[in-house]
Order: C-alpha cells, then sequence, then structure tokens
C-alpha cells in the first residue's frame, strides 16, 4: 500500500486514540470540598507529592505517546505488502515502542514504590 493511502487512514486512527484517550480526563477531576460537611479533604503540600504528580502526568503522556507509536508501527507493517522496506521500518517501530513502553511502565511502579517507601518516613 502506498504512502498516500496510508496518510489516508492516519486521520482515523489519530482521532480512535483520541477518542479512546477521553476517558483519562475523568480522572482529572477536582476534589470540591463540601461546606456542609465541616472535613475539608486533606491535600498533600509536600514538594514529593508535587514531584510524584508530575512525574506521573508525564509518563501518561509518554505512555500513550508510546502506544501511538505502537499502531503506526502495526499499520507500517500490515499495509507493506512486498514491500520489505516497509516492513522492516514496521517492525523496528513495533520493536522500539513495545521496548519504550516496558520502560515507561517499569519507570511508573519505580516512583510509585519509592513515592510509597519514602512517605512512610516523611
Amino acid at each position: 500500500m502506498s504512502l498516500k493511502k496510508l496518510e489516508k487512514y492516519l486521520p482515523i486512527v489519530l482521532m480512535a486514540i483520541v477518542v479512546m484517550g477521553m476517558p483519562l480526563l475523568t480522572l482529572a477531576r477536582l476534589d470540591i470540598p463540601n461546606p456542609a460537611s465541616g472535613t475539608l479533604p486533606e491535600y498533600s503540600s509536600s514538594p514529593a507529592a508535587l514531584i510524584t504528580k508530575i512525574i506521573n502526568i508525564l509518563l501518561t503522556f509518554a505512555g500513550l505517546l508510546a502506544v501511538l507509536f505502537v499502531i503506526i508501527g502495526g499499520f507500517q507493517y500490515i499495509f507493506s505488502g512486498a514491500n520489505e522496506e516497509w516492513a522492516e521500518n514496521g517492525k523496528k517501530t513495533l520493536r522500539n515502542a513495545i521496548i519504550g513502553l516496558v520502560v515507561i511502565i517499569l519507570s511508573y511502579v519505580i516512583v510509585n514504590v519509592i513515592n510509597s517507601a519514602l512517605s512512610d518516613y516523611v
């Protein structure tokens, strides 16, 4: 399949990724305190909590980007047809994206384990 035909499907794939990513926006909701209950939610004001939240947000975006590259590599491999160059390009993109995704997941786990271990001492 030619590059022009692949470019025709790219907006559809990007729109699907955006639509699938919409539920992540619900995780960004604000906890609005209810003054009638008499108790206010506890907000962490420590720099460590802020740094952990920033790192988690960056890792989330990196994970979404890695998934996007998995999809792009898959499309390159599927639509390569008899073109060996495209097939190799697709395989390489897939391999690198999966390695990146594994690194991102492990980074997320390491950050949260260190955060929970250090929160016991602070």
